[in-house]
């Protein structure tokens, strides 16, 4: 079995490893709470943002770091100890599961009061005549610089400033979701995989089961069998001592006579 260059393969160092990011995944979400209920208020600041997008760069990075490990622990070929590591492989599951789920909970939640933050400015500075985008996802683009000098009077140079700051954390942010959407898809399919793998070891070990039952059968018999042989010569023994003791005594008579 080939492993991706970096990734253990011993099940109990992939396990730490795996446990190690999930808990460090749940930490950063923690933080990254804090920091995304600031936005939007007088605490709100570049450097703020800047704080946001290190530990949303740092959570995803984490994820996909997991995700790797995850499909190594799983491809680990079957071993002695497989009914413990499928214990573990669904812990592991239901843990990265939910920490991504709080992760990504705080990515949108970011990403909304981004949105929220570019069009207040865009209405306060009648860039866009203040209305709202209805996405993130449809932020419209920068404008040129001919549309800023005609904008001159309504738009200042910090408006300008913040909605370029916010766009590109939005677009980061855009792109971040769209990461941890496909780790969940990596997720589905590692649990689709993980249900097949049960299901035919659980055939394998009742086909075991089954086999043992049927040896163990057949032991039994061969037993009574060999009970029953080792009757049927003591009983051929006993005849053949009770026709010597008959002969001889007619042997014996005969030569008394």
């Amino acid at each position: 079995m080939a492993y991706q260059a970096g990734i253990p393969e011993e099940p109990s160092v992939l396990v730490n490893q795996i446990s190690s990011n999930i808990q460090k995944i749940t930490l950063l979400t923690s933080e990254l709470q804090r920091a995304i209920s600031v936005l939007g208020t007088e605490q709100d600041s570049s450097q703020l943002l800047q704080t946001i997008q290190q530990k949303q760069q740092q959570g995803n990075h984490l994820a996909k770091e997991t995700d790797r490990l995850m499909k190594a622990f799983t491809a680990l070929p079957v071993g002695p100890d497989q009914r413990q590591r499928k214990i573990q492989r669904e812990r592991l599951l239901n843990d990265f599961s939910a920490a991504l789920n709080s992760f990504q909970k705080s990515q949108r939640e970011a990403a909304s009061k981004e949105k929220e933050f570019v069009a207040r400015v865009r209405a306060s500075s009648r860039l866009s005549g203040g209305q709202p985008e209805d996405s993130f996802r449809n932020v419209p683009p920068i404008p040129s610089d001919s549309q800023i000098q005609v904008q001159a009077d309504a738009v200042t140079e910090e408006d300008l400033r913040l909605i370029q700051e916010r766009e590109s954390a939005l677009r980061q942010l855009e792109s971040d979701i769209v990461d941890i959407n496909d780790i969940f898809k990596d997720l589905g399919v590692m649990v689709h995989e993980q249900g097949d793998m049960i299901d035919s070891i659980e055939a394998n070990v009742e086909n075991t089961e089954t086999n043992i039952q049927k040896g163990m059968h057949q032991l039994a018999r061969a037993a009574d069998h060999q009970q029953s042989s080792r009757k049927k010569i003591c009983i051929i023994l006993i005849v053949l001592v009770v026709v010597a003791v008959v002969v001889g005594l007619i042997i014996w008579g005969s030569l008394k006579a």
